[in-house]
């Protein structure tokens, strides 16, 4: 079982990638 610690960065990493992706597809000029 993962610490606590690297729970919540892997965890905050996923959002992280996953608003980016997010904001990549409803901005696709920007990129």
């Amino acid at each position: 079982m993962l610490p606590l610690t690297e729970l919540w960065l892997s965890s905050l990493l996923a959002v992280g990638i996953l608003f980016y992706l997010i904001y990549a597809l409803l901005k696709p000029e920007d990129f």
